[in-house]
């Protein structure tokens, strides 16, 4: 991961959110796909800017995107792309979501983007270097306990079946718990605002951006394990902005 990378992956998130933009409570198509999950136009514009960018200037890398699947997936290097993680909020007009960007090298994300195109908030997170938001660094806060901390997650129906019970019973520990909000739940928890995340049922491109965003404001991703997350994880996640919340919110996961 080098300079030119990060300057890439924020060249891409100006492409997404140019595409994004005007379709943004405006009249669009829009599709269910056989997950059940939504997709509109402006996510498939979106990924499409993205790949056509990662077409010309990085041939040689892999992608894998939501909307238009893999190629190169084996590479040295491989972009990892949702275009709109959240559009649900963003078929209801609600700027709660946002673009993921991640470059994964040897299985482990070591740049990672939010965009939020609408509040023209951008979190970036490079391995070895400090989380920026609109070019200042982000911090996460201090909380070692459960019973103190705000907690976040989308939907109790993104839970496969028996993890929202596990989902529920580090809710009733906690001190507040805030339901929706998607990829800008990790942002916040980056910012200092929220202080964990807890979330099932993630495919790779809703996840792997999230970390290096994370982990470079100070917080700390792992799955429910409270192992370190990478590209051949399951899609159980924790986020927390204090590390010592990790143990206390996988003890509650797993009964």
């Amino acid at each position: 991961m080098t300079d030119d990378d990060i300057i890439l992956a924020q060249r891409l998130a100006d492409a997404a959110g140019e595409a994004i933009r005007p379709f943004f409570r405006s009249r669009f198509e829009r599709e269910t796909k056989p997950d059940a999950s939504p997709v509109t136009e402006a996510d498939r514009a979106s990924e499409a800017a993205m790949r056509a960018i990662l077409a010309r200037e990085r041939p040689q890398d892999g992608i894998i995107g939501e909307e238009y699947g893999r190629e190169r997936e084996d590479a040295e290097r491989v972009w990892v792309l949702d275009p709109i993680d959240g559009t649900r909020a963003f078929v209801a007009g609600r700027p709660l979501f946002g673009t993921l960007i991640a470059l994964v090298e040897a299985d482990r994300p070591v740049l990672g983007v939010i965009d939020q195109p609408i509040a023209r908030d951008r979190w970036i997170g490079a391995a070895g270097r400090p989380t920026i938001l609109n070019g200042r660094p982000a911090q996460v806060r201090s909380c070692s306990r459960i019973g103190a901390a705000h907690i976040a997650t989308t939907s109790p129906a993104a839970f496969p079946a028996g993890d929202l019970a596990c989902f529920e019973r580090a809710s009733a520990a906690a001190g507040d718990t805030l339901w929706g909000g998607d990829c800008h739940n990790y942002g916040l928890v980056a910012s200092g605002h929220l202080d964990a995340v807890i979330e099932s049922g993630l495919k790779l491109y809703d996840f792997a951006a999230l970390i290096p965003v994370v982990e470079g404001a100070g917080g700390r991703m792992t799955d429910w394990q409270g192992r370190p997350l990478d590209a051949r994880s399951p899609g159980q996640v924790i986020a927390a902005g204090d590390e010592r919340l990790i143990e206390q919110v996988a003890a509650l996961l797993n009964g």
